[in-house]
């Protein structure tokens, strides 16, 4: 079945429903709508079967909907209408919600509904409870949505044809006087305000006399002051007092035009030095909640090691302690580590912002990409114990790069990967050149960084990328890898399994050493930093800006016209890939 997506951007969720019906053999091609004449005529000139908009910010102009059957993936319960859905779910504290499809018509959110689905709500910010719950629960009714339409038998039903789960009438977008709040009020009721609006728009604030937009907060259990007092800073972040408590926010964006979201401590530069900095080892044991980064545990012979990264970015700082905390670990009396990461994405390589934000954003990006290096190189040529990467939420670029240098690669069902950088200008290193053929062998390797398409836990696994998938829910996959862990720590053959890894690693540093990977990968790289042979100086500059542009609108072109190419890659390589 021919299907357009016509979408504002293509975000994780639209990359998963691509995903999705890729499985199941649909052609799919995706126009960003950037205006009705573009959108109209990627109608007129595809011709499609089926249109869906996965996430799309702006109204379909009259002769589409009229004339095409046009299903909407909106994050709310059926009745509700609106383009702050989950704004208004997170500031109602709504226990339960979830998203409907629905036919586009005259009315935004109002047309027939074919498909919804529901879940129970968490005290999470938006963007995280959008790449997981509204994500789950929009494949779910999505494909049914789809497998409705061609049955061609199903009649949609209207939104006042339910009897319950419903809301009736239209929510106004969200403003600032919404997300507003005191310091002298609850810590609950700030954290709800500043969880409803991350990561757009943010709430707010002002500090030191400058006004910035908020985000990433997290509760402190111990530290307090005078409300709107300024605590703490760690890791970048500060603590602010509140009424009964205090907050961490790890992020700011000034208030003035252009400005992009950085770490807290350094969107306020040299004000940020007058602040007390209050340390946290990741060993540390702590019985109250607080910020950190990273954070170590360990149980039954298995060390697990957190880093929870904002959107998954990790600049040189970030890569150069989580390097210092995993060589802690293998001095920690564990058999096997795990390389848990966040709850939420798992990490998509360099820190793109903070070089955007550079004096100097070729130094930057350099000193970054060889702080990544020197952690991923680290785990490889890890042969005292056994690592394992779980991946509970999505990875990009360098990202999948760190997550392949483990022994066993394991990932959530539904997460999406992006294993490559050609789209944003960059040749790519992490040691990709060594892990990701060794894994996919150098044919598929090639196709993978070259198509820059997005990948899903089910082809990763056929084509051999990741090792398993399993769990609906970020919960249900840690519990599982939790016990597949604690299993290979008490495997009775454990000290054979090492001494075959050592084995293996001192063959494969005689045949090829990891450092010429690397002095390859950064040749390459250095010219992309330093000469902009590949654009990345103005590709950089849309992602950061999020500017959906000329540029990003023909990255989605070559994604349609690798499509087919993928389907023949996958179904004649799939056999010889078992059998090599």
């Amino acid at each position: 079945m021919k299907i357009l997506f016509i979408t504002t951007a293509f975000n994780g969720l639209a990359q998963r429903a691509w995903i999705e019906l890729d499985r199941l053999d649909c052609q799919v091609r995706v126009q960003i709508a950037t205006d009705d004449e573009a959108m109209i005529k990627a109608v007129e000139d595809y011709r499609p079967e089926l249109i869906i908009c996965p996430f799309l910010k702006k109204k379909l102009p009259e002769t589409i909907w009229k004339n095409h059957t046009c299903l909407i993936i909106h994050p709310g319960i059926v009745g509700d209408r609106g383009g702050a859905s989950l704004d208004w779910a997170v500031l109602d504290r709504c226990e339960e919600w979830g998203v409907t499809i629905l036919q586009a018509v005259e009315k935004m959110d109002a047309g027939p509904v074919w498909a919804t689905r529901f879940f129970l709500m968490r005290e999470i910010n938006k963007a995280k409870l959008y790449r997981h719950e509204v994500t789950q629960a929009a494949m779910a009714a999505l494909l049914e949505a789809v497998e409705r339409f061609r049955s061609g038998s199903f009649a949609p039903l209207l939104p006042e044809d339910f009897s319950s789960k419903k809301r009736d009438g239209y929510r106004r977008l969200t403003t600032q006087s919404d997300f507003a709040f005191s310091w002298n009020d609850d810590t609950s009721d700030i954290l709800r305000k500043m969880r409803a609006a991350d990561s757009d728009p943010g709430v707010l604030r002002t500090f030191f006399g400058r006004d910035y937009y908020c985000y990433g907060a997290w509760e402190e259990g111990r530290l307090n002051g005078s409300p709107g007092q300024i605590l703490a800073r760690r890791d970048d972040a500060l603590c602010v007092a509140t009424g009964d408590g205090a907050v961490w926010i790890t992020h700011l964006k000034p208030a003035i035009e252009g400005a992009i979201k950085l770490p807290a401590c350094m969107a306020l530069g040299e004000q940020a030095l007058s602040i007390p900095e209050v340390l946290l080892s990741p060993f540390d044991h702590s019985e109250f909640t607080t910020f950190r980064e990273i954070r170590y545990e360990e149980a039954n012979e298995v060390g697990y090691l957190h880093f929870e990264f904002y959107n998954g970015a990790m600049s040189a700082s970030q890569c150069r302690r989580l390097q210092a905390a995993f060589v802690e670990c293998k001095k920690r009396p564990v058999k096997v580590i795990v390389l848990l990461g966040g709850s939420d994405v798992w990490s998509n390589g360099i820190h793109l912002n903070i070089i955007e934000a550079a004096e100097n954003p070729a130094d930057q990006s350099w000193d970054n990409i060889n702080a990544i290096d020197d952690l991923i190189r680290e785990i490889i040529a890890c042969t005292t114990h056994y690592v394992i990467s779980a991946m509970q939420g999505n990875a990009g670029a360098g990202g999948v790069a760190l997550a392949l240098a483990a022994d066993k690669v394991l990932a959530r069902n539904g997460v999406v990967l992006n294993p490559h950088t050609r789209n944003m200008g960059l040749y790519g290193s992490e040691y990709w050149t060594y892990s990701l053929p060794y894994r996919i062998g150098q044919e598929k390797a090639d196709q993978a960084t070259e198509q820059c398409l997005p990948w899903g836990t089910a082809i990763s696994k056929e084509l051999g990328l990741i090792d398993d998938c399993f769990g609906d829910t970020a919960a249900e996959f840690v519990a599982g890898v939790r016990l597949l862990a604690e299993d290979i720590a008490h495997l009775a053959y454990y000290p054979k399994l090492i001494g075959a890894k050592q084995f293996e690693r001192r063959k494969k540093e005689s045949y090829k050493p990891l450092a010429t990977y690397r002095e390859a990968e950064l040749a390459e790289m250095r010219r992309n930093f330093y000469e902009d042979n590949w654009g990345y100086e103005y590709k950089r500059y849309c992602f950061v800006h999020k500017l959906h542009d000329e540029f990003q609108q023909a990255q989605i072109e070559q994604k349609d016209l690798y499509s087919e190419r993928r389907k023949i890659f996958r179904r004649r390589k799939w056999e010889s890939y078992y059998y090599d």
